[in-house]
């Protein structure tokens, strides 16, 4: 296959999410050509992705990258990539907590981490958020396991659980819990929140723009008029957020809340943010989660605290609950944050990645130069 050129990956499924994790050194190291090739590899611009490994669906058109990392503490690096299924984009600004969920097992499978008998723990430096997060991996010797009774709604079966531990992570780009320093505020008239806790969203109540709160994938995305008007929010949210014209960007995120209708704290629908996540993420999981835990905010008006510290916030989402294990210290907008969360992951295919030539050539020339 003279035409075509192969590049190693693994195809896992991390959490709810899924996509191909990559070796940073087996990409290219020039931006416009690297996000060709990932454009190339999922099949993008295209509405069904066609021609790539991509999933038409925001959460099957995710991309890994992981590399050695040269941090003090710290294991692997972790790149996270959302590639736009219907635009030429590849957006490294926000990033995506279940497909983290394979970045310890892939490191390991991959050679960056040597494997303890047990268990491992991988340290992991989030380069999009600028955040550490440790990963618990079982590993009977020596060898990853990926069976075992963990259950995460969203997934069917069972597997051997991953173990998440997200540290530094207020502020994850502004620097700041709260960007515009008020719990709540006013944008066109509806309360919203303005967070950046792993991921900046902006949180809103449901019943606010017409909801109940409990609606699915079919009432939110087939709204085309509720979908405009959450993202003129949405746009002006992320100019106060200091993030300029966000049209072309995918934070900050949109968490839809409402009391919990179960057994759960509290109920979000998660916009991605211009479809309904079919899930929950777990980085806006972490976002929500704080959010309940400080007072002022939309979210604590609607959450049904539970009591202690930590404490486990229950996230119902369209096809069941999130877990959060929420640990805090002090109060307001200078507490410190440590979220757990428990995802499963598993391998789908190991091999190479087949794109035309032309692709990659130009960045291999650069590097022979």
């Amino acid at each position: 296959m003279k035409n075509v050129v192969g590049v190693p990956c693994l195809y896992m499924r991390g959490g709810t999410s899924k996509g191909p994790y990559f070796k940073l050194d087996d990409l290219p190291k020039e931006r416009e050509i690297r996000d060709r090739f990932l454009l190339t590899a999922m099949g993008s611009p295209d509405v069904r992705q066609i021609d790539g490994l991509g999933g038409a669906d925001t959460l099957t058109s995710k991309v890994a990258v992981v590399g050695r990392s040269t941090r003090p503490g710290v294991d692997v690096d972790y790149h996270f990539c959302q590639v736009d299924i219907l635009k030429p984009l590849v957006d490294t600004n926000p990033s995506c907590g279940n497909m983290l969920a394979g970045v310890g097992p892939f490191a390991i499978e991959s050679g960056m981490v040597e494997a303890k008998d047990g268990e491992t723990r991988v340290v992991i430096f989030d380069v999009n958020t600028q955040s550490k997060i440790e990963a618990v991996i079982q590993t009977p010797g020596r060898e990853v396991n990926y069976e075992g009774n963990a259950r995460i709604d969203g997934v069917p079966g069972t597997a051997a659980p991953v173990v998440l531990n997200f540290m530094d992570i207020v502020g994850s780009k502004t620097g700041k819990m709260l960007p515009t320093g008020h719990a709540m505020e006013k944008i066109d008239g509806i309360d919203v929140s303005l967070v950046d806790v792993c991921m900046p969203m902006m949180l809103l109540r449901a019943a606010d723009v017409g909801l109940t709160g409990y609606e699915g994938r079919k009432e939110i995305d087939g709204n085309k008029e509720l979908l405009a008007r959450i993202e003129k929010l949405r746009l002006e949210a992320g100019r106060r957020m200091t993030f300029g014209d966000v049209t072309d960007k995918v934070i900050p995120k949109v968490g839809l809340l409402s009391p919990p209708r179960g057994e759960g704290s509290i109920t979000s629908r998660y916009l991605t943010p211009h479809a309904l996540h079919a899930a929950h993420a777990v980085t806006g999981g972490c976002c929500v989660s704080t959010a309940c835990a400080l007072e002022g905010s939309v979210a604590h008006e609607l959450v049904r605290m539970p009591p202690g510290n930590p404490r486990t916030i229950w996230i119902e989402h369209p096809t069941g609950m999130l877990d959060i294990r929420l640990e805090t210290k002090g109060t307001g907008p200078t507490m410190e944050v440590v979220c757990g969360v428990l995802r499963t992951a598993r391998p789908i295919m190991r091999g190479e990645v087949l794109v035309p030539r032309s692709v990659l050539e130009p960045a291999r020339a650069m590097a022979a130069e």
